[in-house]
């Protein structure tokens, strides 16, 4: 927990959530929410949001294979400060048949970085990938426990020379590929 902040006020909320769920064909879907408010009168253009209200209200479900293929993409903005802003939601299709993996943040730029996307959607897709090993665990095993799985090596706690990966994988404990 924090320590006791000094005296503020309150600006800018941003709520961010993902879920995943076990799809009855096999599939995945992961699903990304993104919710940006103020504490007071908010004005873009000629539209002013009360406080409280959503100025950013935007969904992701992204259906995932098995080996972590997009297989579908689906997007909604339900609040958004620019009538200009779903334009960016048919270029998102462009993700169907990318691979959620080494090289999504990449993969995320080049189809949708800049002018062709929308920054909100993109912070969304770039967390959505995380979100999905959490979701989809047996996809990240190798069966024949040949390579290590690929959050190994990728924080402090999973260092392949640590004590975690020493309890937890040992069969990968100072792996060197």
């Amino acid at each position: 927990m924090l320590t006791t902040p000094q005296a503020r006020t309150p600006l800018h909320t941003r709520e961010i959530s993902f879920n995943g769920y076990a799809r009855d064909d096999g599939l995945w879907d992961i699903e990304g929410h993104l919710k940006d408010t103020k504490s007071h009168l908010f004005t873009t253009g000629s539209r002013t949001w009360t406080p409280g209200e959503a100025i950013h209200d935007m969904w992701i479900r992204v259906t995932l294979d098995t080996q972590f293929i997009i297989q579908d993409i689906e997007v909604s903005m339900e609040a958004h400060p620019h009538p200009e802003c779903p334009e960016v939601v048919p270029p998102m299709d462009a993700l169907i048949g990318a691979r959620l993996g080494k090289g999504w943040r990449k993969t995320i730029e080049t189809h949708l970085g800049g002018i062709k996307g929308c920054t909100h959607l993109r912070e969304l897709l770039n967390s959505l990938a995380t979100a999905a090993f959490q979701s989809i665990p047996d996809a990240l095993f190798d069966p024949d426990e040949t390579k290590p799985p690929p959050f190994l090596g990728q924080c402090k706690s999973w260092d392949f020379d640590g004590p975690v990966v020493m309890r937890v994988y040992p069969q990968f404990y100072k792996w060197k590929s």
